[in-house]
Parts: structure tokens; C-alpha cells; sequence
């Protein structure tokens, strides 16, 4: 597998080629300390200097195939571009480079609050230069919204559980989310694991996929904690 800070810094001079790209920031696992080469995706913000339509929206489609067959092949590179002058806009969406598809997403409250706690830059300003500082009481709001918004929707259901990503992501996100709530601060998805609300057995299990091993869960058991798990902690979120 390429390393990817090879084509981390590859991504940037392509972004700084185009002209128009003025930021190129690191969030997710990558900025937090806890990325896991072959498991953790590369989550990453670009901030431009005005709208991206069509014809930037061709041109960075264009460039990320380029690299996801190429230098970025199998790092699950994935870009969010920010008009500089709609980056305070919670709702907003912005064109997203993800798993092979350029869509519209907005930039999360989560993804907000990890640039601003841990992110940095690859070329361009610092994150905190950009975007507005976050209190505790905004990353509670951001794993409130998250856990009542996508979470609530997935908790409704349940078949899709039995895909074992929704297993592990589901029992992460809910550690992270009880932990946000309650402390008002960002939990790793390493350190998330060992607080999944699991049986010790599937637990280790979590860990050792984080890890990178191939493990396998008991698929119907497993997916039964996940979705019980998720009902129970969008319930709680929701009831606050």
C-alpha cells in the first residue's frame, strides 16, 4: 500500500497546481494521532478561493481518480472543498470527493471540532485560522446532532446492521458520542473501542480489526449489540 504521507503531499501539490485551492487542512484520525494504515480513511479539508462549480468540480474529479489509481490507491482519500466564503455556514454543502464519488456534504460539527482541536496544515493557514474556535458545549452539540440526526435514522433499521462495518462504526460512534456528551470532548476511535458498550469477547475482536487483523464477528449476535447499542444511546441523546 502506498505511504500516505507520500500521497498526502502529492494531493497538495496537485491542489496548489490548480490556482485556485488556497488550503489544504488535516482532520479525522490522521490530525487526532490515531490513524491506522490499511483501516483509517484520510480525511482532509481544501478551502478555495471562491465557489467550486462545474468546471472545478470536473477538474477535481478528474485529479482524484488520477490518484486513487495511482499514489493514493487503496488510502480511501478523501476531500472536502470549502468556498472560503461560505466556511462558517453550518448547513452548507460543499462538493466532497469520497470513495470514488464527488458529492454535496456539509462539513460536520465533528469534523469542525477536530480541525480545531488537532488539525493542521499541508500547505495554506492553520485551521484555527479559518474556522471558529469550539467550546465543549459545541462538540456536545455536534455528537448531539449526530447521534439524533444519521444515528436516530440508522437505529430504525436494524438490517442494516448486519453489515460488519455498521457493526464496528455503530459501537464506535456510540462510545464517542456518551463520551462527547458527558465531557464535552473528542474520543479516538482506538480509545472508543475500548468504552464500546460490547461483551469483553467482541470487544477484543473490535480491537484486533482496528489493528488491522482479519477478524471476523459472529454476524445476527453481533449486529444485535451494535443496533441495541445505537437504539439505546439515540434514545438517551434525544431525551436530553
Amino acid at each position: 500500500m502506498p505511504d500516505h504521507a507520500v500521497a498526502l503531499a502529492a494531493f497538495g501539490e496537485e491542489l496548489r497546481a490548480l490556482g485556485w485551492v488556497t488550503d489544504l487542512l488535516v482532520a479525522g484520525s490522521l490530525a487526532t494521532g490515531d490513524y491506522v494504515p490499511g483501516v483509517s480513511d484520510l480525511d482532509l479539508v481544501a478551502v478555495t478561493d471562491g465557489p467550486v462549480g462545474d468546471d472545478r468540480q470536473a477538474q477535481l474529479a478528474a485529479l482524484h481518480r488520477r490518484l486513487d489509481a495511482t499514489t493514493a490507491a487503496g488510502l480511501d482519500l478523501g476531500c472536502v472543498y470549502v468556498d472560503v466564503g461560505g466556511r462558517d455556514g453550518i448547513g452548507v454543502q460543499h462538493p466532497t470527493w469520497t470513495h470514488g464519488l464527488l458529492v454535496l456534504r456539509i462539513l460536520s460539527l465533528v469534523s469542525r471540532a477536530e480541525l480545531a482541536h488537532h488539525g493542521y496544515a499541508v500547505f495554506g493557514r492553520a485551521p484555527q485560522a479559518l474556522f471558529p474556535a469550539v467550546t465543549g458545549d459545541d462538540v456536545r452539540e455536534a455528537a448531539r446532532a449526530e447521534l439524533t440526526g444519521y444515528w436516530a435514522w440508522a437505529s430504525r433499521r436494524p438490517w442494516i446492521f448486519l453489515s460488519p462495518l455498521m457493526i464496528d462504526l455503530g459501537l464506535t460512534s456510540m462510545a464517542r458520542g456518551r463520551h462527547a456528551l458527558r465531557t464535552g470532548e473528542l474520543l479516538t476511535k482506538s480509545l472508543a473501542v475500548e468504552q464500546a458498550a460490547a461483551p469483553a469477547w467482541l470487544v477484543g475482536q473490535l480491537r484486533a480489526r482496528r489493528r488491522g487483523e482479519a477478524v471476523a464477528s459472529p454476524r445476527l449476535r453481533a449486529a444485535w449489540i451494535a443496533w441495541r447499542d445505537t437504539r439505546r444511546t439515540c434514545r438517551a441523546a434525544t431525551a436530553r
